[in-house]
């Protein structure tokens, strides 16, 4: 045998290139997918022949799909080549990456094209969800799950069911996909479709989407509509969800539809008769009817007639005697109660009732049972700056101003005579219906002395009174028994020198002329000097002048003779 080094330099060329060719042919399977055949079957190992030196193994559960049960002997298969050769000399072969390339293949085809990808959600992972894509895992972040958020997912997972890829990075093993594109595009179809063939006063089936305090937001299928909350039902609810739940299927009608923004109105109350026909017929002003209590507000209470039909007790209207209190404290949520009704609006849609004229009024029947003028006893409620509150009956009060509490003494002074919780006897003074206040009297249960003693004294007229206090300012004095009176400084005497209240003495009497009588201040003006005055002119008239010659002190002189002599010695 020839050695190597002696054949031609070109045939040794010739020999390298090829032996080269050889082993880069087989580096070249590595990270490869290729077609092997099935040549034994070792419990649960499939031995598979790739065309190299040596064979390689995969799991038989890796085989089986869903279209194959069985595998054989003589099956081809494609198969990812990991490694040549492992430690035991053996080729890594892998048929669940062997799938992922062929996935990989198929994506980045529709990937380039723009095709959506069908694939099932799998998993929950940070900020999204799994999706596998026939082998290949991408990503679904969760803003791209719907348009809307979606609180549970579990309705949507392990379903087949179209994606849109957003991103591919076959180097980073990274797919992101979405299954809100796919659903906008689908929702800008249907919205397009059902746009152009909308029309007012349509029937639509919707799925509640949102709820909000003012209504909800139906989806029509590609288009939302807003079913606002006083569109739902005829009667009155507090809230949409008393009424409505999201993912709820319903019926409804197109109220308006806007073209140009494209907005949507919709009702389901339209979709029933409207209770309001033929309402006056019914509920006739002044008719009794009995309803429920649905909701209290601070200023009134809601009552519900009939499905549909609510009317409004005012506050005002809930008690003859209760004022200004909470309606929560007449009346509670479900209660039912009788009322009367007060005045029916069809244009607003309003009903007024009333609670209190279901019952007696009792004003009416205490001015029946105590006119002005009788007498009763009440309790003293209260005491205030102004006078006293007395109760007349279990229901009403009644009030005595400062004023007509005694005629002898001012009002605070006679206040200190009362306290809460007492008895006392009073005079109904009047009883004012409409405003329903009853006015009272506890000094109207006597005469007033004042009165009859002032009857009995004229202006003018010249009385004895007895001095009982003296002051800078003049005279108190006691006209007769509860008539008092008062003399000015001023009017102490004529003469000036004279006009000293020190002069006189407590207990002293002293004879003076009524100038006048004030019966509110319950007061008598009197004066000394103007009695002198009269008495001068009338010694004038009788005894002379002082033009005939005869001094003022000589008419004087003569007149007080003439008086002691007409006076009857004791």
């Amino acid at each position: 045998m020839s050695n190597l080094s002696s054949h031609n330099p070109a045939e040794k060329e010739s020999f390298l290139a090829l032996l080269e060719s050889s082993f880069s042919g087989q580096k070249s399977f590595e990270n490869t997918v290729v077609k092997g055949v099935i040549v034994a079957i070792r419990n649960d190992l499939a031995i598979v022949d790739v065309g190299l030196k040596s064979e390689g193994r995969v799991p038989l559960k890796e085989i089986h799909t869903k279209n194959q049960e069985e595998v054989r002997i003589g099956d081809t298969i494609d198969v990812y080549v990991e490694r040549l050769e492992d430690k035991n000399g053996e080729v890594v072969l892998s048929i669940e990456k062997a799938r992922r390339e062929a996935a990989w293949d198929e994506l980045e085809k529709a990937y380039e094209d723009g095709q959506l990808i069908n694939g099932s959600i799998f998993g929950r992972v940070k900020g999204g969800f799994a999706v596998d894509l026939n082998g290949a895992i991408a990503f679904l972040p969760g803003s791209q799950v719907d348009i809307r958020p979606i609180r549970d997912i579990s309705a949507l997972m392990n379903i087949v069911q179209p994606f849109k890829l957003l991103k591919m990075d076959k180097a980073r093993s990274n797919i992101v996909v979405s299954r809100r594109a796919v659903l906008e595009e689908s929702r800008a179809e249907a919205r397009t479709e059902l746009v152009s063939q909308l029309t007012e006063g349509q029937i639509l089936e919707g799925v509640v989407k949102n709820i909000t305090d003012y209504g909800a937001f139906v989806d029509l299928g590609g288009v939302d509509g807003l079913l606002h909350v006083t569109d739902i039902s005829w009667k009155r609810i507090n809230h949409p969800s008393d009424l409505l739940k999201i993912g709820e299927t319903i019926q409804v009608q197109v109220i308006r539809f806007n073209k140009d923004t494209q907005r949507i109105s919709l009702g389901m109350k339209q979709l029933e008769s409207d209770p309001w026909k033929g309402i006056e017929e019914n509920y006739v002003v002044g008719s009794r009817h009995k309803g429920k209590i649905t909701n209290i507000a601070d200023y009134g209470a809601f009552v519900e007639l009939e499905n549909g039909i609510e009317g409004l007790i005012y506050v005002t209207e809930m008690s003859w005697t209760k004022k200004n209190i909470h309606p929560s404290k007449i009346v509670s949520i479900g209660q039912e109660v009788e009322v009367v009704i007060l005045e029916v609006d069809m244009n607003k849609r309003r009903i007024s009732l009333g609670l209190k004229q279901c019952n007696e009024n009792p004003w009416q029947k205490f001015m029946e049972q105590h006119p002005a003028g009788s007498t009763l006893e009440g309790v003293v409620k209260n005491v205030t700056e102004f006078g006293l509150f007395v109760g007349v009956s279990e229901e009403l009060d009644g009030m005595v101003h400062l004023s007509d509490l005694s005629w002898d003494k001012s009002g605070e002074e006679a206040m200190a005579d009362f306290t809460k919780g007492q008895t006392i006897k009073v005079k109904v003074l009047d009883v004012d219906f409409e405003k329903e206040r009853i006015s009272l009297g506890v000094k109207q249960l006597t005469t007033d002395s004042f009165a009859e003693a002032s009857d009995k004294v004229q202006k003018g007229e010249i009385v004895t009174c007895t001095v009982t206090q003296v002051s800078d300012r003049g005279l108190e004095v006691s006209v007769s028994e509860g008539l008092s009176g008062f003399i000015k400084k001023a009017d102490i005497a004529r003469d000036r020198a004279y006009q000293n209240p020190e002069r006189f003495a407590v207990g002293e009497k002293v004879d003076a002329k009524v100038l006048t009588v004030d019966r509110t201040s319950r007061k008598i003006s009197l004066s000394i000097k103007a009695r002198e005055i009269d008495e001068e002119k009338q010694a004038l008239s009788e005894y002379g002048s002082s033009d005939s010659g005869a001094s003022l002190g000589d008419i004087l002189g003569a007149a007080m003779k003439k008086k002691k002599s007409d006076t009857p010695e004791a």
